[in-house]
């Protein structure tokens, strides 16, 4: 299995920024893609952005495309989503995910392995 753990939650004003990392762990040489979801109250997980295990390659919903970067760390074993230009409307549980083989990274059913959460809070 791949354990994976989020972090780097809190809260932050509108237009300022926050990292969250995702470190995975256990059995991750079949890890294909590492990904972002998030949740607010009220509405379905949603997708933010996806990378390949491998690096370099990346996916961005259109909500937060320009604001978001996301990327592996050296190690190959951490990911990480930073965020810039927060946006109330970005408040939401933010969950890690990993997926193997090729997925469409914005059906939530395509994902095999989640984290527990981490909450983002902007405020106005």
């Amino acid at each position: 299995q791949v354990q994976l753990v989020e972090s780097g939650g809190g809260l932050v004003q509108a237009g300022g920024s926050l990292t969250l990392s995702c470190a995975a762990s256990g059995r991750t040489g079949s890890t294909y893609a590492m990904g972002w979801f998030r949740q607010a109250p009220g509405k379905e997980r949603e997708f933010v952005a996806a990378i390949r295990w491998s690096g370099g390659i990346t996916n961005y919903a259109d909500s937060v495309k320009g604001r978001f970067a996301i990327s592996n760390d050296n190690a190959k074993n951490t990911v990480a989503l930073q965020m810039n230009s927060l946006k109330p409307e970005d408040t939401a549980v933010y969950y890690c995910a990993a997926a193997r083989g090729v997925v469409n990274p914005i059906l939530v059913s395509n994902w095999a392995y989640w984290g527990q959460g981490t909450q983002v809070t902007v405020s106005s």
